[in-house]
């Protein structure tokens, strides 16, 4: 079993299927209450840090992608001791190197956040930048209901930006 100490994270597992990868335990807790007030369920607890350098962004992917419940990850990070176009590259260089196919919400507010959501936007993955928190704790509990459905009737579903 992966653990988020022998990473150097702050990771508890628990019993959702949205997996959160957030900066900062207060923005961490915040994370998880919003997921729930929209009515979906956190897998873990997940703090990289103020410092998320891009080592800690593929161990989090590893540690949250290691649980068979996930059905969607919420990337929610602010960017002051770190900029968000370093971690927006360093998400998308993970997605593509793990060949990720959950779809992944990422709200990156702070320091070049604009640059980082067009880099997400620019990746052609299926990472979804929405800078509105509410509006994305609702597209990621919808997701998670999406592929929990087709994994119920043993389907695969693939995500695209809407136009």
């Amino acid at each position: 079993m992966l653990t988020g100490h022998r990473y150097g994270l702050n990771f508890i597992k628990l019993d959702g299927d949205i997996g959160c990868l957030v900066n900062g335990a207060g923005l961490a807790m915040a994370t998880m209450d919003i997921i729930k007030l929209n009515g979906g369920s956190p897998a873990n607890f997940l703090d990289v840090g103020g410092g998320a350098t891009p080592e800690a962004i593929r161990s989090a992917f590893e540690l949250i992608t290691s649980d068979p419940k996930v059905t969607a990850i919420f990337v929610n990070i602010f960017g002051g001791i770190v900029r968000c176009d370093a971690i927006a590259q360093g998400l998308i260089n993970v997605v593509e190197q793990m060949n990720l196919r959950l779809p992944i919400v990422c709200r990156l507010q702070g320091t070049n956040m604009e640059k980082a959501a067009e880099l997400v936007n620019n990746s052609g993955l299926k990472i979804f930048s929405i800078t509105d928190l509410q509006e994305a704790a609702e597209k990621v509990v919808d997701f998670s209901k999406i592929v929990k459905m087709a994994r119920s009737i043993d389907v695969g579903v693939e995500f695209s930006l809407g136009i």
